[in-house]
């Protein structure tokens, strides 16, 4: 029992060794939460209080199981094949196993994943006749899951219009689908779980006697229905060990409620709340930075993490003139770092938008850094990426029957399988492209075919004379793409990787030297093949970790790049729209991005970023501003300014650039006659304000946008 015990500081061992009662454990970043859960667990076998098959332990993810389940194996002599450790998915996926009668299920009932669930709603939507544009079948699925994450059938969803009453009534319609088909999607197993134990009184409290001990890990991630079923649970005079923290639930998004974690002290716990603030993870200067930080949160719990580990060194604040210069500067202290010999694998990037690890990317391409996009794709990887490509390509070639085949009908226009083995064999037959045989296709398919060359001989023709940034920009918008994603529930994200293409044309046009004509979209599209390709870290090799703050979420490395430290960005701009709690959502993602570092955290921002291939001039984030000043050592190159959190950057006064002014008529290739309205901006970064009437106010930079005089 003393081996069990030992190495646990004070606030673990009273957490531990709790006799039999409710009880929350805060839990900071850190500071040992696996440790504690797992030794409680075998705490309470050890000490006969409760067996194995009398604990319920509730993970979030299948790893957080396998690890919990082989560190148990170490403490107690036992078998953990039998125990019910799990997530909540996999838990009620196991209860419906054992009792599918009950359930209405049939005992072969087949699970469908998001990918399964999206091609089963544009199933419903094909044999309803429904038109997916009115109603996209990705927002759908998102409506329907976020009522099953709720609680809620569609027999008592609420509907106060008419569109909204039409989405009710295919969610009740996709009910009927999935219990013909005998399939449950990831919200079911979990709502039908609950209607299970909810109505079968026997069944309940079956389960209410044998799991006398329930544990739960990450308990700020739960959502509604996560909570209900655990009080379900726990009715029966179980014990609820939870363990969380409050300043990490940074997953609303997802339907998780942070106000979980006051209602279970109001409800459950009481006075039983343990604090675990000591860290052994990172130095004090990043802890004082991460406490600093999140104080500025209303309605925390409350906690304060320190160590023992010493101060640490600085943290080092670094601002750009531009997000090259700050990606230039990011890729130096890396490959510096590498020589002093940091492991590679312990260098992290992290980033609040996806659509920011592609001039990150760049650099460490063109600086020969092996890379690694940690739980996601690489940005020319990216479907939405691919699908841009692949019109630039059809429209450099159009006998290019690759990228034909990945957009002729993306996004949606019609165009079946049939009509598209009808095309192949077309063109094999006459030994010609996919293109150029679509004009010896009749019917109602031909003419959807018809449609797409004619929209491509469209993009070519009205994209000629355009430099390459707008080539890329325009060719997003008529495709269809841009507001394919704007109808997209959570789109977002990929509105912003196309955004960042446009960036990568003006970049890779700045760089090359070249004129933006049509003949440097070729170029473009090698580049772009080649960067997509090339110097991703083999398997086990070691390579830099870029990813977002929320895939960090759970990581830990010696040294953490923080990128793209402005307003608007990190915090992002849609989460302040929502107030103040969208707002404290930010600084909470903050919080765990400062909270990855052990060694060396490094906070960065630059002065002008691309956007839609133009310059943005930035503000520094207000988060700099929350972290003391005497925590920062501020890195100053030649090229750079001094790090100033609390100064706005202010943009150049206007003055007449490139032979212009205010007030003067101009022509512009693509938008037509215009007057210019405003100037800023000097050399590369200079831009005007243009007035193009039924166009509107357009910004263009000078250094890429044709405008002639008139």
């Amino acid at each position: 029992m003393s081996d069990l015990l030992a190495n646990l500081n004070p606030p673990q061992l009273q957490a531990v060794t709790l006799p039999p009662m409710h009880a929350l454990i805060l839990a900071g970043a850190g500071s040992g939460k696996t440790r504690v859960l797992t030794t409680r667990i075998a705490w309470l076998i050890s000490t006969g209080q409760a067996g194995p098959h009398s604990i319920l332990a509730v993970t979030f993810t299948n790893k957080a199981a396998r690890e919990m389940t082989t560190r148990l194996s170490a403490l107690v002599p036992i078998n953990t094949r039998g125990m019910w450790i799990g997530t909540f998915h996999g838990l009620c996926n196991r209860l419906l196993r054992a009792h599918h009668r009950e359930a209405g299920l049939p005992q072969t009932f087949q699970i469908l994943d998001s990918a399964d669930q999206l091609a089963a709603v544009k199933r419903l939507l094909k044999n309803l006749n429904v038109d997916d544009e009115k109603y996209p079948p990705r927002e759908l699925c998102h409506f329907i899951n976020a009522h099953k994450e709720q609680g809620i059938r569609a027999a008592r969803a609420e509907a106060y219009d008419a569109w909204t009453q039409r989405r009710v009534e295919l969610y009740a319609e996709y009910e009927v689908q999935c219990n013909r088909e005998g399939v449950v999607d990831f919200a079911e197993l979990l709502l039908r779980t609950y209607e299970l134990l909810s109505r079968n009184e026997p069944l309940r409290r079956h389960y209410q006697e044998r799991f006398r001990h329930i544990l739960v890990d990450e308990f700020q991630d739960t959502n509604k229905l996560q909570y209900a079923w655990l009080q379900l649970l726990a009715a029966g005079g179980a014990c609820v060990f939870a363990v969380g923290d409050d300043d990490q639930s940074i997953y609303a998004f997802r339907g998780a409620e942070v106000g979980n974690m006051r209602d279970f002290e109001r409800d459950y716990a009481g006075q039983n709340v343990i604090r675990l603030e000591q860290n052994y993870r990172s130095h004090g200067n990043i802890l004082a930075a991460a406490n600093a930080l999140i104080k500025h949160n209303r309605g925390r719990l409350g906690k304060n993490l320190w160590t023992d580990a010493g101060a640490g060194e600085p943290i080092r604040a670094f601002e750009g003139f531009s997000d090259l210069d700050e990606a230039r500067f990011v890729i130096d202290e890396i490959r510096e770092l590498i020589r002093d010999g940091m492991p590679r694998d312990q260098i992290a990037i992290l980033y609040r938008s996806n659509a920011q690890s592609r001039v990150l990317e760049h650099e460490l391409f063109t600086r020969g850094v092996p890379y690694r996009v940690y739980g996601g794709l690489r940005f020319f990887e990216r479907q939405e990426v691919k699908h841009a490509l692949a019109y630039l390509r059809l429209i450099g070639n159009p006998d290019d029957d690759t990228a034909f085949l990945r957009v002729v009908n993306f996004p949606a226009r019609g165009i079946g399988a049939r009509t598209l083995e009808n095309l192949q064999t077309a063109a094999h037959q006459i030994n010609s492209s996919l293109y150029n045989a679509a004009a010896s296709l009749t019917g109602k398919g031909g003419q959807a075919v018809g449609a797409f060359v004619r929209l491509i001989e469209t993009l070519r023709q009205e994209t000629q004379n355009l430099p390459l940034p707008e080539m890329v920009e325009h060719v997003v918008e008529k495709s269809g793409l841009a507001q394919h994603y704007r109808n997209e529930k959570e789109g977002q994200e990929r509105l912003e990787n196309l955004d960042e293409l446009v960036n990568a044309a003006a970049s890779f046009v700045d760089e090359e030297g070249t004129i933006a004509e049509h003949g440097s979209l070729v170029a473009f599209l090698t580049h772009a093949s080649l960067e997509g390709g090339e110097h991703q870290a083999g398997e086990g090799q070691e390579a830099v970790q870029l990813m977002t703050v929320h895939a960090a979420k759970g990581l830990e490395f010696n040294v953490v790049f923080i990128t793209g430290l402005e307003q608007g960005l990190f915090p992002h701009e849609n989460s302040v729209a929502e107030g103040r709690d969208g707002l404290e959502e930010e600084r909470r993602l903050m919080y765990v991005a400062l909270t990855r570092a052990r060694q060396r955290l490094y906070l960065s921002c630059a002065q002008t970023r691309m956007l839609h291939g133009q310059t943005r001039y930035c503000v520094p984030s207000t988060f700099l501003d929350e972290i003391p000043v005497n925590l920062l050592f501020k890195i100053n190159r030649a090229t750079s300014a001094a790090m100033a959190p609390t100064a706005s950057y202010k943009a150049p006064a206007a003055e007449p650039a490139g032979g212009l002014r205010i007030g003067q008529t101009v022509q512009h290739a693509k938008f037509g006659l215009g007057v210019i309205v405003a100037a800023e901006g000097r050399g590369a970064d200079a831009r005007v304000q243009v007035n193009f009437g039924t166009a509107g106010l357009k910004w263009l930079a000078l250094e890429y946008a044709k405008l002639t005089p008139v």
